[in-house]
């Protein structure tokens, strides 16, 4: 995304050449390739009737449209516009009349086919002693301040503003930030105009719970460099690499607005210093609680107050080792001809707050790959995630066959003819009737439907995966799932809103077959629920529930203990429970979706030493060994 706005009151085509500028040095993180792949949505807002106005939409439609964007190669083939962009009224004290304006403003949204998302860069800083910080520069020194964050604060605009001073500039910086990513050079990257450079390298450090120190050239105003929003990125190299980095920036035409801007320390200190005199040297956590706190005082507004603090709290907290997987276990398919699948999960070196710790001795199922088992991917009005689950099934060896329940209640498919049963996550009818309630009783309350799910469930030889929405659906069926009778049902998130995040959940020792062998792992996965919360009889009925031995999964913090803490337990379920299996083991309901994180390049973070499949895909390949 690129947005510069601000910029349009001092200068409105600059603004918007920054808005593609942005865009296209934010998506350089990912590896695309040629930029003639990329394409643009324009968002244009603006309010034409009004006096210069008008002028300074043509001018910044020209300048990217007529100029910048041919210059670099690049269309614009999709966008919107909203033309009246400014109120009159008359103001009831005063009885005078008042108009607001917003500026010319232009969004860009910046896309494109990504060749390989696991090279994909990010601002997280690793925690490297032996690495440098280099800045690359587009603005060539100039450290132009209008319309910057530095310049609003202060209650001005400034003058002189950034600029694509030269589109060649900014398609070389787009070629050499893609070669070095796919040399993999580069350990972290951020772009920096929007915020300037000390906003850049203080969200680095955050994201790597690193600490930073700084080193402002000489000859440099300390707040034009630290607040200018000139088009550049930061980038973190090992020094072992950085001759050849410096030497391929050089061949792009950076080597003179390429700068050694720092290095990582290990105090969590945020430090800047100018020829030798310390400017500023503040904790890592000081910086960000003063961060975070707008975002805390927003959460608290619109959400539980209570979640907002935990959240804030934990931010804060400098114990806190971040996500620490432990893998006790390797898996993998061997078929019966001898070709073996397997990820082997080995010792890896702490990558700091967020780090790798595993050990893993091997699991290997072997069956005939000749054989796939039909599995019923299971969905209803408004359920959305079955095209994940039918990949996951698909890779353990099953056929996996949509099966919609307009298919169940019509009679066209009958679960008499699947060994395995998978309910996919979404929002089953809008979630009116609470979550998954009205999919399970439009199981329940069909005479067709429900014999065909009992039927189902009350053979020996079958096993079922509910998740999310088809947690929530099984959890309503427990009248018809033989012993299901210590599940909960699921109600609304503590923290009262939609949770979308990376977490981590401990497997316990259960009966069930999809755990199996996985029990005393510690995995990272995702959640995305508004309706997560196990809700028990009581605080006995919850507590049996715990110690039954039928609890598969909890959440759990950062130092793997069963935790309510939000957001580490992102719904508030007593006790960290989020999985349940029946006494049998042969139907499992959880919360989190494993079916969106089977490969290791799709978690939002996984450590670096993981194979392309991640822990996950065991419980898929437990399936598939089960019903060999």
């Amino acid at each position: 995304m690129g947005e510069r706005t601000p910029v349009a009151v001092n200068n409105a085509a600059a603004s918007a050449r920054l808005a593609v500028g942005e865009a296209l040095t934010n998506l350089a993180a990912a590896q695309i390739g040629d930029l003639g792949k990329v394409n643009l949505s324009a968002n244009w807002m603006a309010a034409p009737a009004i006096p210069g106005d008008g002028a300074d939409l043509y001018a910044a439609v020209q300048a990217v449209g007529l100029e910048l964007c041919p210059a670099l190669g690049i269309t614009i083939p999709v966008g919107k516009d909203s033309m009246s962009m400014s109120t009159a009224w008359k103001d009831a004290d005063s009885g005078q009349q008042k108009r607001i304006t917003a500026p010319t403003s232009l969004i860009i949204s910046a896309f494109a086919a990504v060749a390989d998302l696991r090279l994909s860069l990010t601002p997280q800083l690793q925690q490297l002693e032996d690495s440098v910080l280099l800045l690359i520069d587009l603005g060539r020194g100039r450290n132009r301040l209008g319309g910057s964050i530095l310049a609003q604060v202060v209650s001005q605009i400034g003058e002189a503003t950034p600029d694509v001073d030269d589109p060649a500039d900014l398609k070389n910086f787009w070629n050499v930030i893609q070669q070095l990513g796919r040399e993999k050079k580069l350990l972290a990257y951020h772009d920096r105009s929007d915020g300037g450079l000390l906003a850049t390298a203080v969200e680095m450090a955050f994201a790597g719970h690193a600490g930073v120190d700084l080193e402002i050239p000489n000859g440099h105003n300390a707040f034009a460099a630290l607040f200018s929003e000139e088009l550049g990125a930061v980038i973190q190299v090992r020094s072992e690499d950085l001759d050849d980095v410096s030497l391929t920036l050089r061949q792009h035409g950076f080597k003179a607005c390429t700068t050694r801007l720092g290095t990582l320390n290990r105090d969590h200190r945020f430090r800047v210093k100018r020829a030798g005199q310390t400017l500023l040297d503040e904790n890592l956590f000081a910086l960000r609680a003063i961060w975070s706190d707008v975002t805390r005082r927003i959460a608290a507004l619109r959400d539980n107050p209570a979640s907002a603090e935990s959240e804030f709290q934990l931010k804060l907290d400098p114990k806190n080792p971040g996500i620490t997987p432990k893998i006790t276990f390797g898996f993998g398919i061997v078929d019966t001809e001898g070709t073996e699948r397997n990820t082997e999960h080995t010792k890896s070196k702490p990558l700091g707050r967020l780090s790798s710790v595993t050990s893993a001795p091997s699991s290997v199922a072997s069956v005939s790959k000749k054989i796939r088992p039909p599995i019923a991917v299971l969905r209803e009005q408004g359920v959305n995630g079955e095209v994940e689950m039918a990949a996951a099934f698909t890779r353990a060896g099953f056929k996996a066959i949509d099966v919609h329940m307009t298919d169940i209640l019509s009679g066209r498919v009958s679960l008499r003819d699947f060994r395995g049963l998978a309910a996919c996550g979404g929002f089953s009818y809008g979630d009116v009737l609470g979550a998954g309630e009205g999919w399970a009783k439009s199981i329940l309350f069909n005479d067709r439907a429900r014999a065909e799910f009992a039927a189902f469930f009350a053979r020996e030889n079958t096993f079922a995966l509910g998740v999310c929405n088809g947690c929530q659906m099984m959890s309503n069926l427990h009248s018809i799932i033989p012993g299901s009778d210590h599940w909960p049902r699921f109600v609304q998130n503590k923290s009262e809103r939609y949770e979308g995040r990376l977490v981590s959940v401990k497997i316990e020792q259960s009966p069930s077959v999809l755990f199996a062998g996985m029990a005393g792992s510690v995995i990272p996965i995702c959640t995305a629920h508004g309706e997560g919360y196990a809700e028990f009889k009581d605080a006995a009925a919850a507590q049996r529930c715990s110690a039954s031995g039928f609890v598969a999964a909890r959440y759990v913090d950062n130092h793997h203990r069963p935790t309510e803490q939000y957001p580490l337990n992102p719904n508030g379920s007593p006790l960290g429970m989020t999985a349940f299996t029946t006494t049998n083991g042969r139907v499992t309901i959880l919360m989190p979706h494993p079916e969106r994180v089977f490969r290791s390049a799709c978690m939002s973070w996984s450590p670096r030493d993981w194979g392309e499949d991640s822990p996950w895909m065991k419980l898929f390949y437990n399936a598939r060994a089960w019903v060999a």
